[in-house]
């Protein structure tokens, strides 16, 4: 793969057993955005992360986003400061509604300002993976994300929200999506 693979993981930043962690292995000089020390939950904070990552890194780049980390990026598109060659934004969360218990709360969410959700057309070609029981996003409203960022739309079936909780620690489609969006 001649393109440099940044992973951009959601609220909960680096886990250990998670799909984009073990991608990010079998893809020697890939990068992780680094977790926030400070205002871990500011949507502005993590969009500058990304920027920064992303500016740290020479020639061309093919975003793996999951959860949160899909709102970041579509959040970062409305000023990109490099031409991305494409992006895969996996089971983005609906932080427009309620989370689970567990995850932060709908006002804390809208006061770090994660809503509205960037609806815009992304600037680069992106597939969008929904899964048919998301506990953080219904398929229709990732259907309707997918639409409004002019994505392509990748139904996983029922995989819940793609993490190790859902039962992904691997995940046999990652590799192959990035691959083509790589091409």
């Amino acid at each position: 793969m001649s393109v440099t693979v940044l992973f951009v993981p959601g609220l909960r930043d680096h886990v250990e057993d998670h799909w984009q962690t073990h991608a990010a292995r079998a893809l020697p000089g890939s990068v992780t955005v680094e977790p926030l020390t400070t205002d871990r939950l500011s949507r502005a904070a993590r969009v500058a992360a990304v920027d920064v990552a992303l500016n740290a890194i020479e020639g061309e780049v093919v975003i793996a986003a999951h959860s949160a980390g899909c709102l970041m990026v579509a959040a970062w598109a409305l000023k990109p400061t490099r031409k991305i060659r494409g992006a895969l934004l996996a089971t983005p969360a609906d932080v427009e509604n309620p989370l689970p218990p567990g995850y932060p709360s709908f006002e804390d969410l809208n006061a770090n300002g994660w809503v509205p959700i960037p609806r815009m057309r992304l600037p680069f070609p992106t597939l969008v993976v929904a899964s048919r029981n998301d506990p953080l996003a219904g398929f229709g409203k990732v259907a309707e994300l997918a639409r409004g960022w002019g994505a392509e739309l990748i139904d996983a079936g029922e995989v819940g929200h793609l993490n190790p909780p859902a039962g992904f620690g691997p995940w046999a489609d990652a590799l192959p999506l990035i691959e083509r969006l790589s091409q």
